[in-house]
């Protein structure tokens, strides 16, 4: 019997969000939505603010605290004194003693150094495939319509600069360095003279809320950035037999471990870094007051 050829027949392309799916398929996309929607809305809130990004009102009667927001962090400069917003003293915290005036007035220090960590964030495997089917629903999920004929991948821009992610990575790395030393620095609780309410340079060591969120906030932030896939690539995804070189593959089993969990650790610092802001925030505005022991 001689070799037929049998066509195969194709289903016509589903419409936009057509689906034979009669689970909750929806839930994961909205969720996301919902979610890094929010954060993004309340970033650029921040970062237009440009205040409340130091604490060192949120204290008790006598002590001030000492925490910067990570969204500020490193701090470039200080709001100028000439602002409408008084400030009973500066945050120390600050590189520049003053802003730079070339800089337009709508550009605060969050702007400029906000770009490294979103970025890195933007760019992440994970998040690109998040919001990908949430925001653009490409596709909304597996077996569901897209909103489009064409498939062109990131080849072409703007999509084609998701490709610099691993220079992202390398920012990535220095920011845990920077928020640590922060972490450090939020162990200090300053003196407050009662007469004038101003702080003074006498300082004791202690352990309150903010210092505590700011750790783990920097924790998560840690486990995220070291399960990063290009980070994995880095160190030995590279090599073609990786069990030769034993330092190497330690180091790519540890990142790997991290890497398994990596939406987890996505999730849980990008909520980490929100919360620790709004904390921060409270206490800058008096809205709060920080609990804490001083030894």
């Amino acid at each position: 019997m001689a070799d037929g050829v049998v066509p195969l027949k194709l289903r016509p392309r589903r419409g936009f969000l057509q689906t034979m799916r009669t689970d909750a398929w929806w839930i994961g996309p909205l969720l996301t939505v919902l979610g890094f929607g929010a954060f993004l809305v309340w970033a650029n809130v921040r970062v237009f603010e440009n205040d409340h990004y130091y604490s060192g009102h949120g204290g008790t009667a006598n002590l001030a605290t000492n925490y910067l927001t990570p969204f500020y962090s490193p701090l470039l400069f200080d709001v100028a004194k000439s602002d409408a917003v008084q400030r009973p003293f500066p945050s120390g915290h600050a590189i520049l003693s003053e802003k730079p005036p070339f800089l337009p007035g709508f550009v605060s220090a969050a702007a400029l150094i906000l770009i490294f960590p979103a970025g890195f964030r933007f760019t992440c495997y994970y998040y690109r495939g998040a919001y990908y089917k949430a925001f653009w629903g490409d596709p909304a999920n597996c077996s569901v319509g897209e909103p489009r004929s064409g498939y062109l991948g990131e080849r072409t821009l703007p999509l084609v600069l998701q490709n610099i992610h691993r220079y992202f990575l390398y920012a990535a790395l220095i920011f845990i360095l920077i928020l640590s030393w922060d972490v450090l620095t939020a162990f200090k609780f300053y003196e407050v003279d009662q007469a004038t309410g101003l702080r003074t340079g006498n300082w004791r060591i202690g352990v309150g809320v903010g210092t505590v969120l700011m750790a783990v906030n920097v924790v998560l932030i840690a486990l995220y950035t070291l399960g990063c896939h290009s980070l994995r690539h880095l160190i030995g995804g590279k090599r073609d037999c990786i069990s030769a070189k034993p330092l190497s593959a330690k180091m790519y089993s540890c990142v790997t471990c991290l890497n398994n969990r990596h939406m987890l650790w996505a999730w849980c610092s990008l909520f980490s870094v929100g919360f620790t802001d709004v904390y921060v925030w409270m206490l800058a505005r008096g809205v709060w007051t920080d609990f804490h022991v001083t030894f």
